[in-house]
């Protein structure tokens, strides 16, 4: 060898010699250290099914539920301690690490077991509960966001160090951390009442927890020298997979968390403009702010002196500049005497509470006193959706009253109303005849009139489909009859307007629909 060739492999030979004595001490200060076998075998005995795991998981998922109803963080606490789901997991990412696909398809069937039992269990508790109120444990375990895939990794490395390390005692606080158990809990919660929102965050949260513990399992498992035989190939691919999969988390959760800090940053600004505009001596007492709706709903609940005061509209203005988008204010204003101090500010507040509806509340009382002197019910009776700004009421049978006379009774009740839509149910009765002049079988604006009534009766009754007298069963005939024309002529607007015709017998020139289909 050369002077020049010495020189020039002189560095690739130190780079070779410095990788080599890296290893070395990997191999001899991280990899030797560990037990290989015992864990392995410590992973397979935690990581399958048993009726010992469908017992302690189910028990798990009802103490977890319980606290949940109560909002109770100890009992959600007491949940997670005795939740035996992250065995199954840790068997998932260490089966990853060493491509053993019989351990994996084995920890899976574990986990999935577990997670359907735990499921169904919390739902039938729900089911049977008189308490079925979301509460602030539940809510805060549907809106996964980036910070819960941090602490699911931090956790999960910690859990997978103890296992490796022989540190068992530190899973108890990994298992606190991770939450499990509770997301499915609020899953069941959501199926049992039917609140699909609060099932899908619920799901996604322990998803997140899932994948990234099982993945940071994996790395976790492979820096410790599990699977070290996998060619260089399979390592790239769990390499390449395992970054793939994070990425793929981050980004939704990122938004997630991005819109969590937004809605927060519009709730402090909206508590700071409220303040500053009624002045150091006035108290936000309540704020909520509901972005869900459309526009965004702010209400507000102030206590301010008289010469304090400020017009509803006139905030509103200010706090649609503040936050850039249109909102409506539902602005409760409690007004203090000058010279009143802090006792004497709360117990105005419990008063006008208890003595004093609002205005929100007033407007709405007023709505439904209309609505019932309409419908001749009790204003009890009238359902006010607040939020929707709907009004529904089922109407008394009135003397000589048809189905096109609650039509009218409920266009008038809406045009006497303000941006708010109201809905009366007609008591169930014939429907309007529909006349067709002599030999036509064209609609005039007579029968589209009726027709038009017959529908809306259909969706206030639920009904998903009408009968039409004369309409042909089946194949529609090449030169149909006049009444099976005109039924025809029926049918096509029905189905325009999505009800669904079904045949009925003919009776001449009139048609009367006929009802009793009931939509599911």
């Amino acid at each position: 060898m050369t002077a020049e060739t010495t020189e020039h492999a002189g560095p690739d030979l130190n780079e070779k010699l410095a990788r080599m004595a890296l290893y070395r001490w990997w191999r001899r200060a991280v990899v030797g250290r560990v037990d290989h076998e015992a864990v392995i075998a410590r992973i397979v005995e935690d990581s399958g099914w048993s009726p010992r795991y469908a017992f302690m998981t189910m028990m798990s998922a009802g103490i977890a539920v319980l606290g949940l109803l109560l909002s109770s963080p100890a009992v959600v606490i007491g949940a997670m301690l005795i939740s035996p789901l992250m065995s199954p997991i840790l068997g998932f990412g260490f089966s990853l690490a060493l491509f053993d696909f019989a351990e994996l398809r084995r920890s899976l069937k574990a986990l999935a077991i577990g997670a359907v039992a735990a499921v169904a269990f919390t739902a039938l508790i729900v089911t049977v509960s008189p308490l079925q109120a979301p509460t602030s444990e539940i809510v805060a375990r549907t809106r996964p966001n980036l910070f819960d895939l941090a602490v699911a990794l931090f956790a999960a490395l910690a859990g997978t160090f103890a296992i490796i390390r022989g540190r068992g005692e530190t899973i108890v606080g990994v298992a606190i951390a991770t939450a499990l158990m509770p997301p499915l809990a609020v899953v069941g919660y959501g199926l049992a009442t039917r609140n699909m929102p609060v099932a899908g965050g619920a799901f996604a949260l322990f998803a997140t927890n899932f994948i990234t513990i099982a993945l940071s399992a994996t790395a976790m498992a492979r820096y410790y020298g599990f699977g070290h035989h996998l060619s260089r190939r399979q390592s790239w691919t769990q390499t390449i997979v395992l970054a793939l999969v994070f990425v793929a988390m981050a980004i939704p959760l990122g938004i997630s968390l991005n819109r969590i800090g937004r809605e927060a940053l519009a709730v402090s600004q909206t508590r700071s403009l409220l303040t500053g505009t009624f002045g150091d001596e006035a108290r936000v007492t309540q704020l909520d702010l509901i972005f869900s709706a459309e526009p965004l709903v702010v209400r507000a609940v102030v206590i301010t002196p008289r010469s304090a005061v400020k017009k509803t509209p006139a905030v509103q203005s200010a706090l649609e500049e503040t936050l850039g988008r249109p909102i409506r204010l539902d602005l409760d204003q409690i007004v203090l005497e000058a010279g009143a101090d802090a006792l004497e500010a709360q117990r105005e507040e419990l008063r006008q509470a208890a003595d004093t509806p609002n205005p929100e509340a007033q407007r709405m009382t007023a709505l439904a006193r209309m609505i019932a002197l309409v419908t001749g019910i009790p204003a009890d009776d009238v359902t006010i959706d607040r939020d929707h700004r709907r009004a529904t009421a089922a109407a008394a049978p009135l003397p000589g009253a048809t189905v096109a006379t609650y039509r009218a009774l409920e266009a008038r009740a809406a045009a006497e109303t303000d941006g708010w839509s109201v809905a009366i149910v007609p008591p169930q009765g014939p429907l309007p005849e529909i006349e067709f002049a002599d030999s036509v079988d064209t609609l005039d604006d007579a029968a589209r009139g009726a027709l038009a009534t017959s529908i809306w009766a259909a969706r206030r009754w639920n009904m998903a489909a009408l009968g039409v007298p004369g309409l042909p069963v089946g194949p529609v005939p090449k030169s149909p009859n006049l009444s099976q024309r005109r039924a025809l002529a029926i049918a096509n607007t029905l189905r325009a307007q999505g009800v669904i015709p079904v045949a009925a017998p003919a009776s001449g020139q009139r048609f009367a629909l006929v009802t009793g289909v009931i939509a599911p």
